[in-house]
């Protein structure tokens, strides 16, 4: 059993809502479970909304629902679900963190979707877990906790501990929780409702294949892609690239021309850059640890190559805050 259920047999998820978190994650959740008591005939499952102070908390659409419980009011959740998702680390409160661990102490089952496990992490509730997030947000969160298994999965159920990449994938979730609890068959009618053609496996990954996002079909610059996306932090020399190609240094020079208009220092320097830019306006590491992280030996290679890619200098582009 995945959730734990009330008295009464019925699963009740509490969905702590953090300002700025996506709304189409928390709909996504809700509206699969409507759809399951509806073709169940019974209430399988009920759901609650709540909020550090019982105000309306305002979703990244700048729409807020309504009502909203204060999470000290409300009972201990059996099954608390943290929705989080722009600038998480700027909306963690001491007293929620307080509470956090309070609910953990209970034995509830405890989720976070896109960002949510930020609160998680602040909470201590992380340890000895594997977890997922929104893959935007992954790069910022494995620097700043290392010692936290990531994966790259739709969503990850560890014991005690579910977390979900958000947006669509707390749909899959939820088809994967029912699915457990309720059968194969209740699920796939729940897909044809909302016209979604089967459920989608936490294996499943969250971006659009290279191919499908760079528009490159040519096998072997795919490999040399990935590899590139995989060696951020200690970047591979056109050489080595070329090797694990098993082409020479000119062909791969050749394809990156011909597929991607670039030389492959070019691409893989901008692709490094890009990174730090994220890691620079989500993460609170300093200018020098971000260049480490991304591959620049020394802070003025990072810096002048920062400079010359964006016009502007690393600290000058840090978000405020």
């Amino acid at each position: 059993m995945i959730l734990k259920p009330d008295k009464d047999g019925v699963f009740t998820l509490s969905f702590l809502l953090i300002p700025e978190y996506a709304m189409v994650s928390l709909l996504s959740a809700t509206e699969t479970m409507r759809v399951a008591n509806r073709f169940a005939g019974r209430e399988v499952f009920r759901w609650e909304l709540l909020s550090e102070n019982g105000q309306p908390v305002y979703a990244s659409n700048e729409m807020a629902l309504q009502p909203h419980i204060p999470m000290l009011e409300a009972d201990l959740p059996r099954n608390l679900i943290i929705n989080s998702s722009f600038n998480p680390e700027q909306h963690i409160q001491p007293d929620t963190v307080s509470w956090i661990r309070k609910v953990a102490r209970s034995g509830a089952v405890l989720g976070a979707i896109d960002t949510g496990c930020y609160l998680l992490s602040a909470a201590n509730q992380l340890k000895n877990h594997r977890i997922t997030l929104h893959w935007e947000a992954s790069p910022a969160f494995t620097e700043e906790n290392p010692d936290i298994e990531i994966t790259n999965e739709l969503f990850e159920i560890d014991r005690n501990l579910i977390t979900c990449a958000g947006g669509t994938a707390a749909m899959d979730l939820m088809l994967h929780i029912i699915q457990s609890e309720l059968g194969h068959e209740l699920a796939l009618s729940i897909c044809e409702q909302f016209i979604k053609h089967g459920t989608r496996q936490k294996s499943d990954k969250q971006r659009i294949n290279l191919a499908a996002r760079l528009k490159v079909h040519h096998p072997r610059l795919l490999k040399v892609l990935a590899l590139m996306e995989e060696n951020i932090d200690s970047p591979l020399s056109t050489t080595e690239l070329a090797g694990y190609a098993h082409i020479s240094v000119r062909q791969l020079e050749r394809l990156f021309r011909s597929h991607l208009d670039s030389s492959p220092s070019s691409y893989y320097i901008r692709l490094r850059l890009e990174r730090a830019r994220q890691l620079l306006r989500e993460t609170h590491l300093s200018v020098s640890e971000i260049g480490i992280a991304c591959g620049f030996s020394s802070g003025p290679h990072f810096t002048r190559s920062y400079q010359n890619h964006f016009s502007v200098n690393p600290s000058e582009d840090r978000k405020p805050g």
